[in-house]
């Protein structure tokens, strides 16, 4: 038996490598690679924390797969999700492992550039805040606008301590009530740009009544 083995070890020493080598090159045809700036996503975000800022939006993948698929493949088909589970208030570092980028299982991911994101975590918080109706032009001669009711009149948002706390008030787009002179009740959004904050309603209905002097 050892005989057998150790007879011709050098022709099966080569044939081996052969058969390796001829492995690789029918695996690795039509392979090709591909890099590709995705954005970044976050998941698990704990409970009364909110994300302040990160140190990058997007992260550099670079894919390996057959190249008749990845011709099609497309960043916005792509996400890299940072698992946020043990994040805490202040700032942190949370690595982008491969396992994050999720593919079709013909591909692979060989780099991530950059591997790691800075973030900065906070509080949030709930306010209750009055909801003030915005009107423009002016009611039928002789009489007075008046606003009779707002509902709801107060509205709940909910974000990060910091964005809250300046919030005092929520106006509503304008509401026109040129020539007026009954009541009129209308729906209308509420004025939220540049909140970065949700809302438990996004408009209210006002009724305004037009008064003679």
């Amino acid at each position: 038996m050892r005989k057998l083995l150790t007879e011709n070890l050098g022709l099966k020493i080569s044939a081996l490598l052969i058969s390796v080598l001829l492995w690789f090159f029918v695996t690795s045809r039509g392979q090709s690679e591909i890099s590709l700036e995705v954005p970044l996503e976050f998941r698990n975000i704990p409970a009364g924390l909110g994300i302040v800022s990160s140190s990058i939006k997007t992260t550099t993948v670079n894919i390996r797969g057959q190249e008749r698929m990845m011709k099609n493949i497309r960043s916005s088909g792509i996400r890299a999700s940072v698992d946020l589970t043990k994040a805490k208030k202040g700032d942190d570092t949370f690595f982008i492992n491969k396992d994050d980028i999720k593919l079709p299982h013909t591909m692979s991911v060989m780099t991530v550039t950059p591997s790691s994101v800075k973030v900065r975590m906070d509080e949030t918080i709930t306010k209750v805040i009055p909801v003030k109706p915005v009107l423009v032009g002016s009611p039928e001669k002789g009489y007075d606008a008046r606003v009779v009711s707002v509902k709801p009149s107060v509205i709940t948002v909910q974000g990060l301590k910091a964005e809250v706390r300046k919030l005092t008030e929520l106006r509503t787009e304008p509401l026109d009530i040129t020539d007026l002179k009954e009541t009129i009740s209308q729906q209308v959004e509420l004025d939220t740009q540049g909140a970065n904050v949700s809302f438990d309603a996004t408009a209210v209905t006002v009724t305004v009544t037009g008064r003679k002097r």
